[in-house]
């Protein structure tokens, strides 16, 4: 297993994500968007490998992999390390990814 550290935009992508569902759905969709996006970490934390690299391939950013949030359309964005799994933004599947990823790209 190999802990998830988020950097601080992920971290400000994640609230930024539940103050909006909280304003748009209510709170017990934003309670399921904290927990969906830690079953998510979750997951990511025991096999990393498990993302898809294809948006990586894509994009040309090496390494990169992507996990889908369950029952949002949202997506861990991270690289896998030594020690451990470098998460670098939670981004909405219909943004930009690849404009917004550019920073990410610069500190693989």
């Amino acid at each position: 297993m190999k802990p998830a550290v988020l950097r601080p935009q992920a971290q400000r992508d994640q609230l930024t994500e539940v103050r909006y569902h909280r304003k748009k759905a209510g709170s017990r969709v934003a309670v399921r968007l904290v927990n969906a996006t830690s079953a998510a970490l979750d997951q990511i934390e025991l096999e990393p490998g498990i993302g898809s690299p294809s948006l990586g391939m894509i994009l040309r950013i090496p390494e990169l992999r992507t996990w889908r949030i369950a029952k949002f359309p949202l997506l861990w964005c991270y690289f896998e390390r030594d020690s451990h799994v470098d998460v670098v933004r939670l981004l909405g599947e219909r943004q930009d990814i690849g404009e917004l990823l550019g920073d990410a790209a610069d500190g693989a």
